[in-house]
């Protein structure tokens, strides 16, 4: 899919994942996110520049509406990550979610075969610890394949991109 949502041509308006109702496959995240995935990532600066690579193993399961998605990094510089997110499904395809390291709750919409999440994480860098906004979007691509965009913001200002893509086993 190339474009995110509504007002791509005016450039200037934020996406909007209704734009999105009409393509296929649809995604169910309490399918998805179902079983175990693998995931493979880089984050890149806001020059464009490739600062680290992943992989993440997720082990994700549903009680009724709650999910719990158990994510485990690997990192090209031999770091490692958990983040164990809680979701909560809610009506009209809205999510919400938290996990230790997210600062409030996150924030989800689903259609068609898109879901827009908004969050703020609390990214430890260089000895400190900073609270950066995510801006992530999702897309189903088959019934195993999910590519992920997400921005990165501090204060409005861009810091880079993480870039992923999910295969579901």
């Amino acid at each position: 899919m190339a474009a995110a949502g509504d007002g791509v041509a005016s450039g200037c308006s934020t996406p909007k994942v209704t734009a999105c109702a009409e393509e296929r496959p649809v995604l169910e995240l309490r399918d998805y996110f179902n079983g175990t995935l693998d995931a493979y990532g880089i984050f890149t600066d806001r020059s464009g520049q490739v600062v680290k690579r992943f992989t993440v193993v997720m082990q994700c399961s549903w009680q009724g509406d709650q999910g719990v998605l158990d994510e485990a990094f690997s990192y090209s510089d031999g770091t490692q990550q958990r983040r164990v997110w809680r979701l909560q499904r809610h009506g009209d395809g809205r999510y919400t979610g938290q996990a230790d390291d997210v600062v409030g709750t996150a924030e989800g919409q689903q259609s068609g075969n898109a879901f827009h999440w908004t969050y703020t994480l609390a990214l430890p860098v260089d000895g400190r610890v900073i609270e950066v906004q995510f801006d992530d979007w999702m897309y189903l691509m088959t019934d195993k394949v999910m590519l992920n965009k997400a921005a990165m913001r501090k204060w409005g200002v861009g810091l880079g991109e993480v870039t992923l893509s999910f295969v579901k086993r």
